[in-house]
């Protein structure tokens, strides 16, 4: 496995513009829907910097099937999380997509969790991973996530409720043993965190590494930040180290992981713009906007170049005092509903900040 950390800007842009542009012709080759998409807009299939490559909103694929292989090649449907009612997002995976992006995912993580397997703790329900074929954002992430344990302890209950004893005999069986924790960022609040400190519950994680992802609206709305997070999982489960990740079921594999220095990052096969919200315009570093996901991954869908509905801000790249490599960001949030109506209006895709 390569460390996906270690490519600096030039090295780094050259492999990404390359297979994005190979990834646009085969999508356009491949998949109707985004041909059409493509020529009616008038954009290349040829571009000459990353900003040019054309993107689709995320929210395409909640409206339309979009995909460049046969039904019969499907193994796995993903589905992004949403709540009753809601539209969500199919994603469709072959036997080669869903293999890159398991290796992908390994690479990432590689440099913060070793090549050993850790015994795991996953804050969720079983329940989750019924149907092997088709999966949620959440149940994929699990799925995912659960290859880099072993002797997997599953916390939650069906009905959302910790099993408590079952934790504390695991955290016993192990207790010489660095251990594993995955969960998603909101139920790992309200269910593991809130439950604790209502109910008094003290348990030594020793010496654990918890990783989360995804549900920070919900924690923004109640005033919880990154730090505030950190901090009282510290103080009340005794989790030493906590490092968040940012991704999407769009670009399953293609995630952003937090550093020790709390910034999010690029590895070399995927890159982030940020651009304007009314103009899409590329941003200069240190200001905020709409996040634009590239990767080279996903080659089963035409999700190689996304722009997001999240609000995030570039800080710099190959220069984080963590050490790795590529462009480090944060993550503010969803984009404010009107905003995003709006944007829904005026954007269908682009290139480089020019929508026909």
């Amino acid at each position: 496995m390569t460390n996906p950390y270690t490519l600096v800007s030039d090295q780094k842009q050259n492999l990404l513009l390359e297979g994005l542009n190979e990834l646009t012709k085969h999508h356009i080759e491949q998949c109707a829907l985004y041909r059409s998409m493509i020529e009616k807009s008038s954009l290349p299939s040829n571009s000459n910097r990353l900003e040019a490559v054309p993107y689709l909103p995320v929210q395409l694929f909640k409206m339309m099937d979009l995909t460049s292989i046969p039904k019969s090649d499907v193994v796995k449907t993903l589905t992004s999380s949403g709540t009753t009612g809601q539209q969500v997002s199919k994603i469709y995976l072959d036997k080669e997509t869903a293999a890159a992006q398991s290796r992908a995912l390994v690479d990432v993580m590689k440099p913060l969790l070793g090549s050993q397997r850790l015994p795991m703790i996953i804050f969720d329900t079983k329940s989750v991973l019924k149907d092997r074929r088709s999966f949620s954002a959440r149940g994929a992430g699990i799925l995912g996530f659960a290859n880099f344990g072993r002797h997997h302890f599953y916390a939650m209950f069906d009905d959302m409720t910790v099993d408590w004893d079952g934790l504390e005999d695991f955290l016993l069986e192990h207790r010489n043993s660095k251990i594993l924790l995955f969960g998603f960022t909101y139920m790992v609040w309200k269910h593991v965190y809130q439950e604790a400190k209502r109910s008094g519950k003290t348990l030594d994680f020793g010496d654990s590494i918890l990783i989360h992802g995804g549900g920070w609206k919900k924690l923004q709305d109640e005033a919880v930040d990154s730090t505030t997070f950190k901090s009282e999982l510290k103080r009340v489960l005794g989790i030493q180290k906590v490092h968040n990740y940012y991704g999407m079921v769009e670009q399953v594999g293609s995630i952003f992981v937090e550093c020790k220095q709390g910034h999010l990052h690029t590895p070399h096969f995927a890159d982030v713009i940020v651009r304007d919200s009314l103009s899409f315009k590329p941003l200069p570093y240190g200001q905020q906007g709409l996040i634009q996901v590239q990767s080279l991954l996903p080659r089963s869908y035409p999700g190689h170049s996304l722009l997001t509905e999240d609000l995030g801000t570039i800080h710099g790249e190959d220069d984080c005092p963590c050490g790795w490599k590529g462009k480090y960001f944060t993550v503010a949030g969803r984009i404010p509903k009107a905003e995003l109506r709006g944007c829904s209006d005026t954007y269908g895709f682009g290139q480089g900040g020019s929508n026909s």
